[in-house]
């Protein structure tokens, strides 16, 4: 097909061709394409093969590996959102399509936002096949596959698994070399996945494809999950807490979730989806979920194990390229945002020694906070947390001796703290574990008590 050129507004079409695993290799290869055009080839590769796949484990594979197929054709589908999705091979049932659709509206909830479009209408999988038959318990062996993306939430879950006597291997996708060193720190075996988009997406963006965020979380878990059945483990672990499940407040928009596919809806029908479709023993679930990210922040500064090791600044994963010099920008809002969950929890000397300076004490970062606070605006498009969770970590430093004269603190305790209901800013019921979760319940009754305390 060396004569067809993308031309974003005139593909009619999105096509999910084919896809396979090769035990031998680990390698998975997801076949996509638009209209007549090209294929599409990403791979995923496991590493560890080859696999000897039995019948009943080598028939969930290939239907994890159909689940993946679909969900991660989103990094393809938004470069022209065309209005027909077609499924080529066997169909899918309505309970898989339906799935679909809300990953792909809710997920690119935000790009459709920037990109000014709307995606409600116009993303339909058709669903032609019966209902499936409900999927089999595989017997699969008690071991978490736990994904570790180098900052402090997946730290707190791998080590309060690891106090509770979880057997589990850290897991990972993709080349970076400071996730790959915080791994290193866990002691603990781990699994490097390797995934290689198709190399025509990038020619695609610089000839005017549509271009944006997209659900990673999602396509990582339905890549976890494979990895779990080759592997022949039983869970899959993601570090995502409650505040992941509300979006920011849009004027004349509604909602915009940044990080739906961390959320509640997400993590509740994917988990759902695969004990009933792919295998019924394959358990999917964030350590996280009951707790709020100021309580996330509490665990983690209980042990100083991870602070020369652990970067929550999203720019290192896309600026600095592999070897960041800093693991820190300073000035993103996950940088704001994780100085200003953890002060209330650090001694001073110890956070500032981590992040390099004192945030709170740059009158220059004064409208990257107020952002936080959703202080004459909204909350950014960042896996951040709650408004209310930062207005209260901002007002109890605004109380604290070693805080309170910087100059943030100090703005935020004259000009937005008279404003502010008092009754809303107590830091402590907001370290309470509450709300929905797919925790094991055994495992649940343990971690209940460590994270309440």
């Amino acid at each position: 097909m060396t004569d067809w050129t993308f031309h974003r507004d005139a593909i009619r079409t999105f096509r999910f061709v084919r896809c396979g695993f090769d035990a031998q290799t680990g390698v998975a290869q997801l076949v996509y394409a638009f209209d007549d055009g090209p294929e599409l080839v990403e791979t995923v590769t496991v590493p560890g093969a080859p696999f000897a796949l039995d019948g009943a484990r080598a028939a969930a594979v290939q239907r994890a590996l159909r689940l993946l197929h679909l969900i991660a054709g989103v990094s393809y589908y938004k470069a022209a959102v065309p209005g027909e999705i077609r499924i080529e091979g066997a169909p899918i049932d309505a309970a898989t399509a339906a799935l679909l659709e809300r990953v792909y509206r809710n997920g690119l909830g935000e790009f459709a936002y920037r990109n000014g479009l709307d995606l409600r209408a116009r993303i339909r999988f058709p669903a032609e096949a019966a209902p499936a038959p409900a999927a089999p318990a595989l017997g699969l062996r008690p071991h978490a596959l736990v994904a570790i993306g180098g900052g402090k939430d997946s730290l707190v879950s791998i080590e309060a698994l690891r106090a509770e006597g979880v057997a589990q291997t850290v897991a990972w996708i993709g080349g970076s070399q400071l996730i790959a060193a915080c791994a290193a720190r866990t002691g603990l075996p781990a699994l490097n996945i390797g995934r290689q988009l198709a190399p025509q997406l990038f020619e695609f963006n610089r000839q005017g494809a549509w271009n944006g965020h997209i659900p990673v979380t999602a396509v990582n878990s339905a890549i976890l999950a494979l990895a779990a059945l080759v592997l022949g483990v039983d869970q899959v672990v993601f570090s995502n807490e409650r505040s992941a499940s509300y979006g920011s407040l849009i004027p004349g928009t509604g909602e915009v979730n940044h990080q739906w596919s961390k959320g509640w809806a997400f993590e509740s029908a994917f988990g759902d989806h695969l004990q009933s479709h792919v295998a019924a023993d394959l358990r999917y679930y964030s350590l996280l979920r009951p707790l709020s990210e100021l309580a996330v922040a509490r665990q983690f500064a209980r042990s100083d194990h991870y602070d020369a090791h652990f970067s929550s600044c999203n720019r290192n994963f896309h600026i600095l390229g592999e070897r960041p010099t800093s693991r820190w920008c300073g000035v993103c809002p996950k940088c704001h945002f994780v100085f200003l969950a953890l002060a209330p929890f650090m001694p001073k000397p110890r956070l500032v020694g981590i992040v390099g300076r004192n945030l709170l004490d740059d009158p220059a970062q004064i409208p990257g906070f107020d952002a936080l606070l959703e202080y004459q605006g909204h909350k950014p498009f960042e896996c951040v947390g709650e408004g209310r969770e930062s207005r209260a970590a901002m007002a109890a430093l605004a109380q604290r001796p070693d805080w309170r004269e910087d100059a943030v603190v100090r703005r935020f305790a004259r000009e937005i703290l008279p404003q502010l209901d008092a009754a809303g800013l107590a830091l402590e019921p907001l370290l309470v574990p509450a709300g929905e979760h797919r925790i094991p319940a055994a495992l649940w009754e343990r971690l209940r008590v460590r994270f309440a305390a």
